[in-house]
């Protein structure tokens, strides 16, 4: 089962990896079936799009991408060619479908179909109003990226469910031995 707390899902998807920094990250996507499972739970596909060993090697080089460019627009810095090169790259394949039908809309496609809505995504939030909205996780340890669309952006972790509650419980046992 994967999160959805940045707001956004290229940002979801850059949070299957967790913990970054540590000396022992958690990478939730090893399989291609790992992907397949992002894709539908996260919305982004109605069935699974049979993902490949290929699909995931690219798709975990995407993630890595687009972590770096918004990893450099939260940190005002220049952001790196290669991962403009390679995002650019993805964005220009042709992104998933929808299609209308008596049931609803059906949104279809391949992995590498996904990947490209995903740098699309990433492009937009790099290049607009978005970037300025960026933030990392308050949490020490959490790495995760998501975008702080509260009032104030005064918002101090990906999600007040997982994140959030582990601090207020923290501050609590703290207050509570002095």
């Amino acid at each position: 089962m994967h999160a959805f707390p940045s707001g956004t899902l290229a940002l979801d998807y850059v949070g299957t990896r967790r913990l970054r920094r540590s000396d022992q990250p958690t990478e939730k996507l090893v399989t291609p079936d790992d992907l397949d499972a992002w894709f539908t739970e996260s919305g982004m596909l109605d069935d699974a799009p049979g993902a490949d060993d290929s699909d995931l090697a690219s798709g975990l080089e995407l993630r890595e991408a687009i972590y770096a460019l918004m990893h450099a627009r939260m940190e005002g810095h220049e952001l790196p060619a290669d991962a403009v090169e390679l995002v650019n790259a993805v964005a220009a394949d042709a992104p998933l479908a929808i299609r209308l039908t008596d049931a609803g809309a059906r949104r279809y496609g391949t992995a590498r179909q996904a990947q490209s809505t995903l740098a699309r995504e990433a492009i937009s939030i790099a290049a607009g109003d978005d970037a300025a909205l960026l933030r990392e996780c308050g949490r020490p340890g959490c790495t995760q990226i998501y975008l702080d669309r509260s009032r104030g952006h005064r918002r101090e972790w990906c999600s007040m469910a997982t994140c959030g509650n582990r601090m207020k419980a923290a501050a609590y046992r703290a207050r509570q031995k002095d």
